[in-house]
């Protein structure tokens, strides 16, 4: 039987998706993947993760992409399988800008980053009070900062603010609530929201200040252009 989510079980949820989208899943590309593509391509850093963003946005529109997530179909907790699609989509997206920004994926503080980044606007009140300003510099001995309490408490304030935006029936996902409407409601809620959600991320990992044009040393498993 299935449970009803909590921000608890949201967050173990989101460590699936976070480990899938890092390490990449068949047929797709991993986050470090993305990010090496687009750094190949032409202008600053923070246009070319613009143009990743963008991307992304017709990523998570397109209704019925990757509802073939494996394992995530036997969570045990209520979700429904186009809403892990956009989750995944969301969560490489936020992990890619990271790599973009030069940080380091698999720290655990990165990953928590990465998860308030989901929370869309209200991500900059979660983020202050761990001492974080989006547009500010995301700098080793900033993010060092944070601790083990630090990450919880941000995990769980993500999760509530997740949950309270649907009564806890689930994550942001308004459209797909609205009958007749279907995909085309649906999807272009989610891709405004995961626009939103990109420029979030942005500028909290590819700041305009202190940047340059700094191209970090990403390698992609495969060369080529993930953009599954």
């Amino acid at each position: 039987m299935q449970k009803k989510l909590t921000p608890s079980s949201l967050v173990r949820v989101l460590d699936r998706l976070y480990d899938s989208a890092v390490s990449g899943i068949p047929g797709t590309g991993s986050a470090a993947e993305i990010a090496a593509s687009y750094l190949k391509q032409e202008g600053s850093l923070r246009d070319r993760s613009n143009q990743m963003i963008r991307w992304q946005n017709t990523k998570a529109a397109s209704s019925g992409f990757l509802t073939g997530l494996g394992g995530f179909m036997t969570l045990p907790v209520a979700i429904p399988a186009n809403l892990l699609s956009v989750l995944y989509i969301q969560v490489r997206m936020i992990a890619a800008i990271a790599i973009m920004g030069g940080h380091d994926v698999r720290d655990d503080r990165v990953r928590t980053l990465v998860y308030a980044c989901l929370a869309g606007n209200a991500a900059k009140d979660i983020l202050q009070e761990a001492g974080i300003k989006l547009g500010s510099m995301l700098t080793a001995k900033l993010t060092g900062r944070i601790t083990e309490k630090t990450i919880t408490a941000i995990n769980q304030k993500t999760g509530i603010l997740l949950l309270s935006k649907t009564g806890g029936r689930g994550i942001i996902h308004i459209g797909k609530a609205v009958p007749l409407a279907g995909g085309i409601i649906g999807g272009a809620i989610d891709a405004a929201f995961t626009n939103i959600i990109g420029k979030v991320a942005r500028d909290l990992f590819i700041p305009k200040a202190g940047t340059g044009d700094r191209t970090p040393d990403v390698k992609p498993a495969q060369e080529r252009r993930p953009e599954a």
